[in-house]
């Protein structure tokens, strides 16, 4: 089995092998990826450093041509990654497909967006003097990415990077380092210049420490944890560097008594299940008013008892594993925490054993939960949802936005005023009307409040606002 290297300053290097194991099946080895050392970080700063002056300055068409090529590979290798990414991530093939095509879509858009750049020529207040106003590069930008999203969040980061004319150094999750070795090559081979793109993978105390201590870092995207998301805060103030933090959700879906159940069963079994609800954006809150509570659970309770767990690789499975075994064992005790909080266990909560070894859960919904349940305001981040009662529109909207975060938040209902209502009343940065909390475009913004983003958003033009900074410049005619 050939050993992925890093890439740095355009070579390949690295030999200190990892295996990357396939969720769905222990006994399988997707790959060995090598483990960057903290000096590898150092030389990927450094390169990047030295490659931006170029690359910032570079033609329009040049990083157009490279991004659309890039896209293009992307399209035109969808299963195949697509295959990659549930083998190592454990999301259905279908989903994992979706994805891939997404992250083509994404570098479809912003080699768009490079022919689409543009500033202000305004006149000034005083005579005979222009104003110009552009949008500079930032310098070396430091991209941190989960394993829930191993090939989109990536593209969403590293395409406007690219993009604006900076330069990249990449430190993707731990446990799903295959898809972004393949989205690093692609480009590499597409014709950036030396340097412009640089990968380490590795541990993140170890490689990803020395990229929040770096002062050549200029700006800092990271996608992950609370808890991590709050050191890279630190490290960026005390560095004086620019930094976008997109972290936790527990996000709400709220269910009126006027919904349409089969739409609002529909949502809310895609939002809290799908992609083994290992998603920052799924709902495993369901805020129901009494009305509809009792139909709502019962017709849910049936859907769960349709969805097949099994092989993400799999011809008709519904969900696939939990993505190793620390999430799993995390799951599980908040399925126990959940018992002992006093909610009722409506559905689910075992493991499962399938033809290949691998960390199956069946989907949990717990019922009778309250707000203030652990269940209810910790993000669990796997296949457990909890079902809160509310009497009436007024309690549902409190509830929902009674949380420390706000990325997502959904509400089902047939009626006009709840719905605009609701847009306008919840407190989180997306809203979404009889659809899932989970899903969103790829050429509009993308973040959310409170504790679950800081910075600009991502994705779209609005990406932009991130990854250049503006420039004023006057001149006397």
């Amino acid at each position: 089995m050939s050993l992925h290297q890093n890439l740095i300053a355009g070579e390949w290097i690295g030999n200190d092998p990892s295996a990357n194991i396939n969720p769905s099946d222990t006994d399988d080895v997707v790959g060995e990826y090598a483990r960057g050392s903290a000096q590898d970080m150092t030389d990927a700063i450094a390169a990047a450093r030295a490659a931006f002056p170029a690359w910032s300055r570079s033609g329009i068409w040049e990083r157009h041509v490279i991004l659309k090529k890039a896209g293009d590979e992307i399209m035109a290798r969808k299963d195949e990654l697509g295959a990659l990414l549930a083998r190592e991530e454990g999301k259905t093939l279908p989903e994992a497909i979706g994805e891939t095509i997404r992250a083509s879509q994404i570098f479809e858009f912003f080699a768009g967006e490079v022919l689409r750049l543009a500033g202000e020529v305004i006149p000034s207040v005083r005579p005979n003097i222009g104003v110009e106003i552009t949008r500079d590069p930032l310098g070396v930008i430091g991209i941190i990415t989960p394993w829930n999203f191993p090939i989109a969040i990536p593209a969403w980061k590293i395409a406007p990077a690219l993009c604006y004319g900076n330069t990249v150094v990449f430190k993707p999750a731990d446990l799903v380092p295959g898809s972004a070795w393949a989205i690093v090559d692609i480009l590499h081979r597409a014709g950036l210049p030396k340097g412009v793109l640089n990968l380490v993978m590795g541990r993140g105390s170890l490689v990803g420490q020395v990229l929040l201590d770096s002062p050549d870092i200029a700006g800092l995207s990271f996608t992950g944890s609370t808890g991590t998301g709050g050191r890279v805060a630190l490290s960026s103030i005390e560095h004086n560097r620019k930094f976008q933090l997109e972290m936790g959700g527990k996000n709400p879906m709220v269910v009126l008594d006027d919904a349409d159940l089969t739409v609002a069963v529909e949502a809310a079994a895609n939002s809290g299940f799908f992609s083994t609800g290992q998603r920052c954006t799924a709902s495993s809150r369901l805020i129901v008013t009494e009305g509809i509570h009792d139909k709502f659970v019962a017709a849910l309770t049936a859907k769960l008892e349709t969805l097949v767990v099994d092989n993400a690789l799999k011809a008709g499975t519904h969900i696939g594993p939990v993505v190793d075994e620390k999430q799993l064992k995390t799951d599980t005790d908040y399925i126990e925490i959940g018992k002992k909080e006093g909610a009722k266990l409506a559905f689910g909560g075992e493991l499962i054993k399938r033809e290949t070894p691998g960390f199956y859960l069946q989907p949990t919904l717990f019922t009778e939960a309250t707000n203030q349940m652990r269940i209810s305001r910790e993000e669990i981040f796997g296949p457990v949802v909890s079902v809160i009662r509310v009497k009436n529109y007024e309690e549902a909207l409190a509830t929902a936005n009674d949380t420390p975060f706000g990325l997502s938040s959904g509400i089902a209902t047939t009626s006009l005023k709840h719905a605009t209502h609701f847009k306008r009343n919840a407190e989180a940065g997306m809203v979404m009307v009889n659809l899932p909390t989970a899903g969103v475009d790829f050429h509009v913004p993308f973040g959310g409040r409170k504790g679950s983003s800081y910075g600009a958003r991502e994705q779209g033009k609005y990406a932009a606002e991130f990854f250049t900074t503006v420039k004023t410049a006057y001149t006397l005619a």
